[in-house]
């Protein structure tokens, strides 16, 4: 580690330098990621973190120049996979701060990984846009390798989007407080079989979803009419910096799912249709979303005859321990 910075864990009290940091980071690489001090105080808050021991910034004077922090997951079957993010400031690259964040990262996952899942197998995971310069050559010298390709897709809102069909039988709700568990219980079982994905305990779901970005007015529920089981969810995020860096108002569809037994009835694209609706009408001017690649569930198709387009993609790196 470089002498002449500081190094120690992130704390709560970093929220304003961490932005600080992500928004010279965004300023060189480009990937539409823009901050707010409220945005990465709830990154350090984050109940699947552990910042005393799964954290790490470097300071030159009170300019943070370079953060890793990693995150367990609550619950693991056979395999435990610990998520490890991290940045460098454009202006402290080349000079070796990366290589010793991503060194502390590793070492801090088998340390978290051993308390709490230590009969399972670990696997380090980051997950980096692909055209950032030199993220590649990092990560393969310390082990990492390429494992899954992820496309961040956009689509255009205006009076073009078309009026949503809802399948016979089901009827669409929007977000409530009465709703809420619903929507977070639907989220696990349509994910359990996701690559890649463990449930969201309650704390969890509120401090990633249900939080300052989150926009019940664009987020939905479908319910059968007969039963009364829900059956699919979608919840869209916006972000008020990247609205403010960019001048456009993005509805992000963070999370699409449709219960396993219910798949094939139109309910993901259903939904997606009545978000693009309703996005449009609220006078956003464009929706996005991330898709796997790989996905057996034909989420690229949804996403497409919806009328989204490909922009950019993302890398997702491991490393078994």
């Amino acid at each position: 580690m470089r002498e002449e910075l500081t190094w120690r864990p992130l704390t709560s009290g970093d929220a304003a330098v961490s932005a600080d940091l992500l928004n010279a980071v965004e300023a060189v690489d480009r990937i539409g990621e823009n901050y707010t001090e409220e945005d990465t105080l709830q990154e350090l808050v984050d109940p699947s973190a552990d910042l005393e021991r799964g954290s790490l910034a470097a300071f030159d004077g009170d300019l943070m120049v370079g953060y890793m922090k990693v995150r367990i997951r609550p619950s693991a079957d056979e395999v435990h996979r610990v998520f490890l993010d991290g940045g460098v400031h454009p202006d402290h690259r080349r000079r070796g701060v990366g290589t010793a964040l991503v060194e502390a990262g590793v070492a801090a996952a088998k340390a978290l990984h051993a308390l709490h899942h230590p009969a399972l197998r670990l696997v380090v995971d980051v997950h980096k846009c692909e055209h950032i310069a030199g993220v590649p050559e990092l990560l393969r010298s310390r082990g990492f390798e390429p494992v899954r390709y992820y496309r961040y897709l956009e689509h255009p809102l205006g009076a073009a989007v078309p009026d949503p069909a809802i399948p016979d039988g089901l009827r669409v709700e929007p977000w409530s407080e009465r709703t809420d568990e619903d929507f977070r219980s639907v989220r696990n079982e349509s994910f359990r079989d996701h690559w890649g994905s463990a449930p969201m305990p309650a704390d969890l779901w509120h401090n990633k979803i249900t939080n300052q970005t989150f926009r019940p007015d664009v987020s939905f529920l479908l319910r059968e009419v007969a039963t009364g089981t829900p059956v699919g969810v979608l919840v869209t995020m916006s972000w008020d910096a990247d609205t403010e860096a960019t001048g456009i108002r993005d509805a992000h569809f963070m999370v699409v799912g449709t219960l396993r037994e219910h798949r094939g009835r139109g309910v993901a694209g259903s939904l997606v249709g009545h978000a693009l609706r309703a996005a449009a009408d609220s006078g956003y001017h464009r929706a996005s979303t991330s898709v796997d690649s790989a996905s057996p569930f034909g989420a690229s198709g949804i996403f497409e005859r919806a009328g989204f387009v490909p922009r950019t993609r993302y890398v997702r790196w491991a490393l078994e321990v």
